[in-house]
Parts: C-alpha cells; sequence; structure tokens
C-alpha cells in the first residue's frame, strides 16, 4: 500500500486541520469560529436564484421577469474573499476533505433546515455532474463530496446519488463566456438516466452545487430534472457571486 502525499504547492500550515486557514489561529478547526462568524453571517437572497438583496424583497427583478426552473435557491455566502480561495483551494488543491467544512457552511443558511426535514425518503440530494473528460482531469467531483458531506451531517431522509443525472456533453468552462453564451453553453448538456427515469418521477430534488455565478447551468440541470418528471426542483450552493 503507497503513501499518497498532498500536491506540493498547497503542502502549507494553513491547510492543516490544528490551524484556521484564514486567521492560522492555533488550534482550530480549517476554519475557526470567528472566521465563520466574520465572513459567514447569512444576507437577504432571492428565494429563486440566490443573488443578494436589498433588505424586505423576497425575489429579483430577473426571477420575476422570467421565472427559473427551481421552486427556491438557498447560497451560504457570496463568492468573495476567503470564500474564493477557499473554494480553489478545495476543487483544484485535490483537498476533498474539504467537503466536510462547506457542508457546515451549508447548514446554516437560512430556511433549509425546513426543506431537507420536509424531504422524504424516495426525494433526491443530486450533486451537479461533471463531464467523464471534467472528472478524469480533476480527479473527484466537488459537488458530489459536498453532497455526501451535507448528507450525513443534516440527516436527511433524501437519497445523495451521482448517476441519476448525467452530464453528457463536455463544455467549455462557464467562467471564460458571458451571460447569453452560458446559457447557450450549457443547453441540452444534462440528462436523466433514461433507464432510472422512473425513480425521479413525482419526486422532489435537492441539487448541490459549490459556486453559482450567472445560474446558468444549475438552470439547465433543473430543468433536465423536470422534463424527466420530478416534482419539484430546489439548488443548494455554498457561494453565489454577487
Amino acid at each position: 500500500m503507497s503513501l499518497r502525499l498532498p500536491t506540493p504547492a498547497f503542502l502549507t500550515l494553513q491547510n492543516l486541520a490544528s490551524q484556521c486557514a484564514v486567521c492560522h489561529s492555533w488550534p482550530a478547526r480549517r476554519i475557526c469560529a470567528a472566521c465563520v462568524a466574520r465572513f459567514g453571517q447569512p444576507a437577504m437572497r432571492c428565494t429563486t436564484c440566490a443573488i443578494r438583496l436589498a433588505s424586505g424583497q423576497a425575489q429579483c427583478a430577473a426571477c420575476v421577469g422570467k421565472p427559473p426552473p427551481l421552486d427556491a435557491c438557498f447560497a451560504a455566502v457570496t463568492y468573495a474573499y476567503p470564500w474564493s480561495t477557499l473554494m480553489a483551494v478545495y476543487k483544484f488543491g485535490q483537498d476533498p476533505a474539504w467537503a466536510a467544512v462547506f457542508a457546515g457552511l451549508l447548514l446554516r443558511t437560512p430556511s433549509l433546515a425546513a426543506l431537507l426535514a420536509a424531504l422524504q425518503s424516495g426525494d433526491w440530494l443530486l450533486p451537479m455532474p461533471l463531464s467523464p473528460e471534467r472528472l478524469q482531469a480533476r480527479g473527484f467531483n466537488q459537488s458530489w463530496e459536498l453532497a455526501k458531506a451535507l448528507a450525513g451531517q443534516s440527516g436527511t431522509c433524501a437519497r445523495p446519488d451521482a448517476r441519476l443525472l448525467l452530464r453528457i456533453r463536455n463544455t467549455p468552462p462557464q467562467s471564460q463566456l458571458k451571460r447569453e453564451a452560458r446559457l447557450q453553453n450549457v443547453r441540452g448538456a444534462f440528462v436523466v438516466d433514461p433507464l432510472r427515469a422512473a425513480e425521479l418521477r413525482g419526486r422532489q430534488v435537492l441539487l448541490v452545487d459549490d459556486v453559482m455565478t450567472s445560474g446558468a447551468t444549475l438552470f439547465a440541470a433543473a430543468q433536465a430534472l423536470r422534463d424527466a418528471g420530478a416534482a419539484g426542483v430546489s439548488g443548494l450552493v455554498v457561494a453565489r457571486t454577487e
């Protein structure tokens, strides 16, 4: 049995569990309670796309004008320091153990506990799938690790599954595209496994992802689930851009 060492670029003290990755205090978890309190305060967000809103609003103008295929959407934090840096370490630093940290952050999201409690044993907790090419290059699906950690920490009755929703096209990264190009880029990129579609019909689905920017990818996946017969689809992301 060989010992797999961490990637040298990320072999730093801030990635050890005994030191906070943000303020570097000792001893601490990967993120200490003080940094979570400072940088992870919940914000008022649109109920269907999770963009930050002014107090008193329920939905943004874009969702009012064109409702997305989501019944609800939740985001734990804004995609900014320190979360943007830590998310990069998680996704590209070959450190899936961060999933447990981010799952704990997700569980602090207002109203999410009620949704998780309402999910039944036949409902689904689905990660955003990666294409086979992207999965091979990265080595793991960060959304799948999040879904598993969330299921374990929340005790939800919904089942996590990485093969019910499939990505059938390897598309260019959304970060390289503008909004309209993003929508076109992911159109038709997701399908439900046709041999398992019956498992989805009439069920509730919670889609889990790491970062949401325009919402194009999440919306395309949600539409594929609705087209396959899902009774309701909600989205959950760790970080949402402004």
